[in-house]
């Protein structure tokens, strides 16, 4: 059906493929209450949290509609004289695996640009996670985008993730996960040898200088890890501050941290929700236990006697006084916990922030401009902040370096992931001469 409905959906004109990507994105801004609260229920995220990512995922349509009809080729002026021209040609069927932490925003980022490049797309949501990403596939055929070009296979990743990987329709995958994970996934595909794109964990370094503007950094500090209850790849989840700021941004974050509001995702208040699931609440209480065993100091928001009894709750919480070999400076937590790390200096900082195996994002904070400059230049990482976090757009390239991943699922780099290039050579000698790879000069 994936096949068939591909075939069809490149045999469209380009311009009638982005029209109804663009209705499609409509669709999704027409029923976006009822799509942030069957993510806020999918998921225990902030129901106001839940709206902007339903909004971000109309804009993914919009934007990836106006590239439908602008994949252009290119041609070569070789010295044997052929004409030579590339084709950008879409694989087929793509397989997108993605996660529980935002589900809906992964099923857009990475199902859309892929049907712009003219590709079918099978989702296989978390089996935690399922339900956005089965409306999104109901949307989609309103939008008549043909049956079959985007199906969703809700099941267990041992089974139903596996069985489409082995799939021999399946041309290539795209996956959002952990690392641990993502490498199965990545050698399955290299035993068939089909190409993937990988966007895994972080544990990126959020740098802050002496000079930094302190309650600006401080909220943007909190807005890195905390938000989404730390349930993001980019989380700023180690802290590196500069030693003589160190004690005082570490009390100052903590104070304002206790006042992040945690309830019902429902309730247009909470500011942060409860963590996805038992598992996983089990892994972020694992380490915070880690932390406090390796001599960080625990800093906690007291839990509000008001929360429901029996929620996967994790407060806000700062592990300080951390070292950069500590467990829970390498690991990826997944939860609303950092691990505030001191640093002398620039070149300290940058070192502190390249020793760990991830490369998803960074962040400094400083006055310096040139400062700024040399350490997003240094860190390795696919994404930068300069005095801010979290901030990315569909039209940028996103991706990671190293342990990360590899691959970028997002802007005019994603379209040159999402198809191939094929070279064709036409010969425009009178007499050519076959089978050789050029003609004799004057030939």
């Amino acid at each position: 059906g994936a096949a068939r409905a591909q075939r069809a959906w490149i045999g469209l004109p380009a311009a009638e493929r982005g029209r109804r990507l663009w209705a499609l994105g409509g669709l999704v801004r027409r029923e976006a209450e009822a799509l942030a609260r069957l993510e806020c229920a999918n998921t225990g995220k902030p129901i106001r949290d839940c709206r902007g990512e339903v909004a971000r995922v109309a804009e993914m349509a919009e934007y990836w509609a106006g590239w439908c009809d602008k994949i252009e080729g290119r041609t070569i002026p070789v010295p044997s004289g052929h004409l030579v021209y590339v084709r950008r040609e879409p694989f087929g069927v793509v397989l997108a695996i993605t996660p529980w932490n935002a589900p809906l925003f992964t099923c857009g980022w990475n199902a859309l640009p892929a049907l712009a490049a003219g590709n079918a797309v099978v989702l296989k949501p978390s089996e935690y996670t399922p339900l956005t990403s089965l409306a999104f596939g109901r949307l989609a055929l309103e939008a008549c985008l043909p049956e079959g070009l985007v199906q969703v296979v809700a099941g267990l990743g041992g089974t139903s993730g596996e069985a489409l990987l082995a799939a021999p329709e399946v041309a290539m995958v795209t996956f959002v996960g952990g690392p641990s994970t993502g490498a199965r996934v990545a050698a399955a595909c290299a035993a068939r040898t089909i190409p993937c794109v990988l966007e895994l964990g972080g544990k990126s370094a959020n740098i802050v200088f002496a000079d930094a503007d302190l309650p600006v950094a401080v909220q943007g500090a909190q807005q890195a890890i905390f938000a989404g209850s730390g349930q993001s790849c980019v989380a700023g989840s180690r802290l590196l501050v500069q030693r003589s700021l160190h004690d005082r941004f570490v009390e100052q974050m903590a104070a304002a941290s206790a006042q992040i509001r945690l309830g019902d995702p429902l309730d247009a208040a909470t500011e942060a929700g409860p963590v996805c699931n038992a598992r996983q609440h089990a892994h972020v209480a694992a380490l915070v236990e880690a932390g406090v065993a390796e001599g960080a100091r625990l800093l906690a928001a007291p839990r509000d006697p008001g929360l429901p009894a029996g929620g996967f709750w994790v407060p806000p919480t700062i592990l300080a006084g951390v070292t950069n070999a500590a467990r829970v400076a390498q690991e990826e937590i997944f939860g609303p916990v950092v691990a505030a790390i001191p640093f002398e200096d620039e070149a300290e900082a940058v070192a502190l922030a390249n020793a760990t195996g991830f490369g998803l994002a960074g962040a400094v904070w400083t006055r310096d401009l040139g400062r700024a400059h040399r350490v997003a230049a240094a860190v390795r990482a696919g994404t930068f902040w300069v005095n801010g976090y979290r901030t990315i757009h569909v039209s940028v390239p996103f991706g990671g370096f190293g342990a990360s991943g590899h691959g970028r699922s997002s802007g005019i780099e994603a379209l040159n992931a999402y198809t191939q290039s094929k070279a064709v050579w036409v010969e425009t000698a009178a007499a050519p001469v076959l089978g050789f790879g050029h003609r004799p000069a004057g030939g």
